[in-house]
């Protein structure tokens, strides 16, 4: 269904208008007056400089900061960790620090970053080595750096220009097409490894305030004759999503629970009367691969203590990826919402239920459906103030496209156009999500930061 590598002039909105958003004006505090206590400040050796107050958790459908002010996640995916290179694509010819100060000024205040289970293993285990793909006559402060050197100092570089990161395991191996494989296991990678590395990354940044989010698994699929395959219910198997989302949320939280849990959908799910035992294709409801979240309604994913850290992430594509069922015909989007995004996932947002952050949308402009599909999506995140991360950064994924070019320095400006109304906005400025630094750094002109917008 996918082929990818690894994988327009709304009005901005306004915080104001954010914050009246479906629900109404939300206080400095939230109703309850509770303030979140940060995490733990005891030193690791990734542990940023930070106050460790940008901690974020969920009220409702919203994302709020611990004083229960209203934010809005708006960013962009930047893959490379997840593939056999192990670091950012792009570094064998751009400089680290210009591209993410790049992407700050241009408003994108967090970055999804998709890394696999193998590397997180190798990080675990002592065996970060260097990486041939890091040019370092554009990159000589990453000389001799092994990728966990890289990455830490990507965290750096991100505190610096105020942007915040979200870890997503993308593959069980270092691959670049490991997104393909459709569960969370493979070869020698076990369940319980891919629980243990989530563990040892969340251990190591549980004090570095701009690691705030992690996608337990990127696009959990399979259809009902696919083995093996995901699906979603209340059992304790091997590839119960559910249930396994669950779990290494629950471990987690339990080294740092102040960090956002993000669980995906699947790709089919029963339809009414029907169950997993089909191998019918039309006893099953179809969706894009992570989403199909019809199954949190029966079979929510249930955190204990910290279920207020809960986001669900569905992604959605448009046809020049695949052409859907939904594609056929006349469509637009008042259809796309009543027959695609109400029962796959829009309803978790309009019951109040959880947030959404919708982890991978983008695609190429084609001045035709794909370009219609893409405005249509646009236009309902930020009506809804839904949170995304647009795919991608990186003009290698075959069949999006990304928001650089193939020289990772010239910006594509139509497609920029398009996302650059569901950017958080504030009086002409893009908003970021730290307390203290701006938005594109201390010296930004085009951003501001939390402490800008709210007071305090």
């Amino acid at each position: 269904m996918r082929k990818r590598l690894a994988r327009a002039t709304a009005a901005a909105v306004t915080a104001t208008a954010l914050l009246m958003t479906l629900s109404g004006p939300v206080s400095a505090q939230a109703a309850s007056g509770a303030t979140r206590t940060p995490a733990s400040s005891a030193a690791t050796p990734a542990a940023a400089a930070g106050s460790g107050t940008d901690w974020l958790h969920t009220e409702g459908n919203r994302i709020v900061d611990e004083r229960g002010n209203r934010v809005w996640l708006t960013g962009a995916n930047w893959f490379g960790f997840n593939a056999t290179e192990r670091v950012f694509h792009g570094l064998w010819s751009a400089n680290l620090d210009t591209v993410t100060r790049q992407m700050a000024e241009r408003g994108i205040n967090i970055i999804r970053v998709p890394i696999s289970t193998q590397l997180l293993l190798e990080w675990k285990e002592g065996r970060a080595a260097a990486s041939s793909a890091v040019n370092t006559w554009a990159n000589p402060e990453l000389a001799g750096k092994t990728t966990l050197g890289v990455f830490d100092a990507f965290l750096g570089v991100a505190e610096k220009y105020g942007i915040k990161v979200m870890l997503d395991v993308h593959s069980a191996e270092a691959d670049n097409s490991g997104h393909v494989y459709p569960v969370w296991w493979k070869g020698a990678i076990t369940t319980e490894q891919f629980y243990s590395a989530w563990e040892w990354v969340t251990d190591r940044y549980k004090s570095n305030d701009t690691l705030v989010a992690m996608d337990v698994k990127n696009e959990p699929h399979g259809k009902q004759s696919d083995s093996p395959r995901a699906k979603w219910d209340g059992s304790t198997d091997q590839d119960n999503f559910k249930h396994t989302c669950q779990t290494a949320g629950r471990r987690i939280l339990a080294i740092n629970p102040h960090v956002l849990v993000l669980c995906e959908g699947i790709e089919i799910y029963p339809k009414d009367g029907k169950n997993w035992s089909s191998t019918s294709a039309t006893d099953y409801h179809g969706m894009w691969w992570g989403g199909n979240l019809r199954g949190a309604k029966e079979h929510p994913v249930d955190l204990g203590a910290q279920q207020d850290q809960l986001v669900y992430s569905p992604h959605d594509y448009g046809p020049s990826v695949y052409q859907q069922p939904w594609f056929q015909g006349t469509w637009d989007r008042t259809t796309l919402e009543r027959d695609v995004w109400d029962p796959n996932w829009l309803y978790l947002h309009k019951d109040g239920t959880a947030p959404l952050l919708i982890g991978e949308w983008g695609g190429h402009l084609d001045n035709g459906p794909n370009q219609k599909w893409m405005t249509a999506l646009r236009d309902l995140m930020v009506d809804n103030g839904i949170h995304h991360t647009f795919w991608c950064l990186n003009p290698n994924s075959g069949d999006t496209g990304g928001l650089l070019g193939y020289d990772w320095a010239t910006w594509d400006e139509a497609k920029y156009a398009l996302l650059k109304p569901a950017l958080w906005q504030s009086g002409g400025k893009f908003v970021g999500l730290d307390h203290e630094v701006r938005l594109g750094g201390p010296a930004a002109t085009t951003g501001i930061s939390l402490g800008d917008l709210y007071g305090g």
